[in-house]
């Protein structure tokens, strides 16, 4: 059944709220509440349109895709489950083939993040791993826990996730200057001006932080199996709902789900172009990039493109708008330029 769209009434939001955690334990002392196996992506079928742009070739699945703002050059992590220590740095400009460069990780790689201008942050368990864009150097941060979402803030501090739900705040030294738990997997963390946002995949929500406090927030049901999540230059939290095949965006400060629209075909990866106001969401079903306009109180498409095959990680240049999608099935990374997406072909 598709949902109405738009905006959604203060009623449906009360009943999404999630009990919080405190004082609800198991006999183990862990949190006693429902969850889920994580949702994933569907598996896409053979393409049956060419993918938009053109397609800078790489044999290895890409697990995550970064358009590093400093150098412009492309981080992707490779997917294979016996080499995710393998980091491909990839300039676009170059002639396909040429201009890669792999960087053997310390540790098994989870997702990418951008740190300083210059910089990638890669998760892993027990580090965050810092990665030189321009030379390939590789320095380690230890993190308790098994890392699976970072995000730098612009006094150097970095916001962890980990899989056994606890969020922390590591100075620029790697010192924990705080620490949060209560989750049962911090999978995503985003930062709005003055809160933290966090997916929980297993219990498919998103709950706030406020820095200032030592405890969880508001939390509210994310759709019926979310997966990954942003956060704009607005101060949104954008959601896609892989299970439920839908788009969700909240605000925080208070945590209030604002929007939710239906995309089909098992949203998946997403980002935000800060030049066009564009959110761009791939579909795993049917091998596409759909961008939508969130200016209004109702998402309106602005963009649809066929992509390479199972479109599991999408990445925006910020610098020149280019859009990079990237294949976990081995068949490259993508890249449609800005001029292209303007044009609408």
């Amino acid at each position: 059944m598709v949902r109405p769209r738009g905006s959604v009434p203060s009623a449906l939001v009360a009943l999404a709220v999630l009990v919080l955690l405190a004082g609800c334990s198991s006999d183990k002392g862990e949190p006693d509440v429902p969850t889920r196996e994580p949702a994933t992506a569907a598996v896409a079928p053979a393409p049956r349109t060419p993918p938009a742009g053109q397609v800078i070739g790489l044999s290895a699945p890409i697990r995550n895709l970064l358009a590093e703002s400093g150098t412009g050059l492309l981080a992707a992590l490779d997917a294979s489950s016996d080499s995710s220590t393998l980091l491909f740095l990839i300039d676009p400009a170059a002639p396909s083939g040429a201009g890669q460069r792999t960087v053997t990780l310390p540790a098994h790689g989870t997702s990418l993040a951008q740190g300083k201008p210059g910089e990638v942050l890669v998760t892993a368990p027990g580090f965050v791993i810092r990665v030189d864009a321009a030379s390939g150097a590789v320095t380690e941060t230890p993190v308790e826990g098994d890392v699976r979402s970072v995000r730098q803030r612009e006094d150097g501090t970095l916001v962890v996730g980990t899989a056994d739900g606890a969020v922390r705040i590591l100075g620029p030294g790697g010192d924990v200057r705080d620490s949060v738990s209560g989750l049962t997997s911090a999978d995503v963390v985003a930062l709005t001006a003055d809160r933290i946002a966090v997916l929980d995949r297993r219990q498919t929500s998103v709950t706030e932080i406020d820095p200032a406090k030592d405890r969880l927030g508001l939390a509210l049901r994310a759709g019926d199996g979310a997966t990954n999540m942003i956060a704009d230059h607005f101060g949104r939290v954008i959601v896609t709902d892989t299970a439920g095949e839908e788009l969700l965006v909240y605000t925080t400060g208070p945590l209030v789900l604002r929007q939710r629209f239906p995309v089909g075909s098992s949203p998946y990866a997403l980002t935000y172009d800060r030049r066009s106001e564009t959110v761009w969401v791939t579909c795993t079903q049917s091998n596409e990039v759909v961008g939508f306009d969130l200016s209004t109180g109702i998402p309106e498409e602005v963009g649809r493109y066929p992509t390479v095959r199972q479109p599991d990680s999408v990445t925006v240049d910020e610098r020149t708008g280019d859009l990079f999608v990237g294949s976990a099935t081995g068949d490259g990374v993508q890249r449609i330029r800005a001029d292209q997406l303007k044009r609408g072909q």
